[in-house]
């Protein structure tokens, strides 16, 4: 075979000589570039594929050396996490707001109820507002209305500076309260 390769070479004039060889290497260059590829893209994959592994190893030992925390957080939860009890609970969730609004002279308007979802871990009431006043009574109002033992969260916050006063910041609020899943009996 090397033999009618090397025959058919020498009966080439030297034109054709230099365009076989051009047209072997362009084709060697392809095959190492295609093969090149594959292997720096198997490495690339791998790289991303440890660091996300490792990534993971680091969380679960963050969580093994945090059970008995979590496992405290959990019963901490099942004791003092309240039920939902009736229809009442967003009307309930909206004075308690209100209550706190008014320590710090922050003016509630637009107020609407509702049920929210409901998750394997709690479920929702929730009521939407617009409130304004000034930045440091703004702050102290959002701070005593989401202390953790109320289980109430701001789930959406969308806050501006008030065109006409500069002094005052206005902002309209998803306020939700936290109960206790359906399944979960009380321990």
């Amino acid at each position: 075979m090397m033999e009618k390769l090397t025959a058919a070479y020498l009966r080439m004039n030297q034109r054709e000589r230099m365009m076989t060889l051009v047209i072997v290497a362009i084709l060697f260059l392809l095959i190492n570039i295609f093969a090149w590829r594959i292997v720096l893209g198997s490495i690339s994959n791998s790289g991303r594929q440890l660091a996300a592994r490792k990534s993971t190893r680091a969380e679960q030992v963050v969580y093994m050396k945090e059970r008995d925390l979590w496992a405290k957080r959990e019963q901490w939860l099942e004791k003092t996490q309240p039920e939902l009890k009736g229809e009442g609970e967003p009307s309930n969730l909206l004075e308690q707001v209100r209550q706190v609004a008014g320590k710090y002279n922050i003016l509630i308007e637009n107020p609407a109820i509702g049920s929210g979802e409901t998750t394997p871990t709690h479920q929702t009431v929730f009521a939407s507002i617009e409130a304004g006043g000034h930045w440091p009574d703004l702050v102290h109002f959002l701070y005593d209305v989401q202390q953790p033992d109320a289980f109430i969260v701001f789930e959406n916050v969308n806050l501006a500076v008030d065109n006409n006063d500069a002094t005052i910041m206005r902002g309209k609020f998803k306020v939700a309260r936290w109960f206790a899943p359906v399944q979960r009996k009380k321990g």
